[in-house]
């Protein structure tokens, strides 16, 4: 199907007139972003989570850019063995919720400064679910045991919360006013959000998702949406939700598609634990369904490694592979390989990938073609995937060796056609082919590659 770029709702929070430096979707194609005025394509793989805890941070940082990545994931986490702490103890063992611990801060505002220098895009979940269920929430600042400001009779809260957070058990994400109203849990939670805005707004390179991969209720989301943008100062951002429902066709995800004017875009990083075809159909399910208000649509996870449980559901390292490229190929803004093991991280494998499409954007940027699949005949098993701008240009990507049959009927001309292998990341074959007519596309590569068709 091809899509096409339409009037938008504004979506970003605006008050005021947009600096050109800010991170927000690109004037001319809103399915994309714009940074410093120019439209970019987001990239990324990192190593962890919540990457402001990394001690080796500035090198990280350096690595991944050195191989075209400008976009990491930062969720604002403290539970991993060794993380700073957002309070400060008032002695051992025991925090007070009233006081920062200013050296999480200082690496919080030190990733964005490095980031911003580097020109990466940071996208930051303030909450992440597995911070306060199961064995982290026994050493968690908000549990009553580890703070001098409340009990647990006053908190509302208890001693443990053993289920998977997907149950959404955790009273922490009913305190909002329209579900349990709990002003006092509450206070503490508004301040911490805050104090990252208070560092967080310097920024021009951040975006933000409200929690990691939530099973929770729509009212939590909404009044959080709210509150950030309440307190944004009159700074254009833009906010989203991250919903753990895996199929993107769920109403859970509805919540997103249909509010334009509150989520300025939209993440599906649950839809990359989907093999194969579905994948990518699922996928542009979102786009078709956005198409009258298109918005750029992230995945800042991509699941898969050749490890532990992974193997099992068949989420492996070359289904990582080739839903980061499916995403790129589908008209996604953003596509980031997940940390280990759950994800490639910065490996040689996911290095090749981005080096890959940062090859192709020297012929072909992909904010000027669009998914076009009607134009890729003898591709039933779906071995292949197109973009293009017909007539023009066309970017197919191949997850393997195989022939499609390409649509070039209505053009009469002569296009050069390049190949890049992915496990080369580097041009290898190149040639010349005639439209106006039914051309055969052949990728005798074992392994992934790419055909790049250009018009002479």
């Amino acid at each position: 199907m091809i899509l096409t770029a339409a009037l938008i709702i504004v979506s970003c929070t605006l008050l005021k007139k947009p600096e050109n430096g800010q991170i927000r979707p690109w004037d001319e194609n809103h399915r994309y972003w714009q940074y410093n005025g120019k439209p970019v394509l987001l990239l990324g793989a990192t190593d962890n989570d919540n990457l402001f805890q990394n001690e080796n941070l500035e090198s990280h940082l350096d690595s991944l850019k050195s191989f075209g990545g400008n976009y990491i994931r930062n969720t604002m986490s403290d539970r991993d063995p060794g993380n700073k702490r957002a309070f400060a103890l008032a002695s051992p063992g025991l925090f007070d919720l009233d006081k920062w611990n200013e050296d999480y801060w200082q690496r919080f505002e030190n990733l964005l400064k490095l980031t911003q220098e580097r020109e990466i895009i940071v996208q930051i979940e303030i909450w992440d679910r597995f911070d306060h269920s199961r064995d982290p929430w026994l050493t968690d600042p908000y549990n009553p045991k580890n703070n001098i400001n409340y009990t647990y009779s006053e908190a509302g809260l208890d001693t443990i919360y053993p289920l998977h957070p997907g149950q959404n058990k955790q009273p922490f994400f009913f305190t909002v006013p329209e579900l349990e109203n709990n002003e006092l849990l509450l206070k503490y939670q508004q301040n911490f959000v805050k104090k990252l805005l208070s560092i967080s707004l310097q920024y021009d390179n951040v975006l933000y998702c409200i929690d990691n991969e939530t099973s929770g209720v729509e009212e939590w989301a909404i009044f959080w949406t709210g509150f950030i943008k309440e307190n944004s100062e009159g700074k254009e951002i833009c906010i989203t939700q991250m919903w753990d429902n895996w199929d993107v066709n769920s109403e859970m995800h509805k919540r997103t598609l249909d509010h334009p004017d509150r989520y300025g875009f939209i993440d599906i990083s649950q839809n990359s634990q989907i093999p194969g075809r579905p994948n990518w159909d699922n996928a542009q399910y979102v786009f078709d369904y956005i198409r009258d208000n298109p918005r750029p649509v992230n995945s800042t996870k991509v699941y898969g490694s050749d490890s532990g449980s992974w193997l099992d559901r068949g989420i492996t390292t070359q289904h990582a592979v080739q839903t980061f490229f499916r995403n790129i190929v589908g008209g996604f803004a953003s596509s980031r390989f997940h940390r280990p093991p759950s994800g490639l991280g910065l490996s040689r494998t996911s290095i090749n990938c981005l080096v890959t499409i940062r090859q192709i954007e020297d012929k072909v940027r992909f904010w000027d073609i669009v998914p076009a699949m009607d134009l890729l005949k003898n591709n039933e098993d779906y071995k292949a995937f197109i973009s293009a701008k017909e007539g023009e240009s066309y970017v197919i990507y191949f997850t393997g060796p195989a022939t499609g049959v390409l649509d070039l009927s209505a053009w009469n001309a002569s296009f050069n056609i390049n190949w890049i292998p992915v496990n080369k990341a580097d041009w290898d074959m190149q040639g010349t082919i005639k439209g106006g007519g039914q051309v055969e596309i052949t990728s005798e590569y074992p392994g992934d590659a790419f055909a790049v068709l250009t018009r002479n």
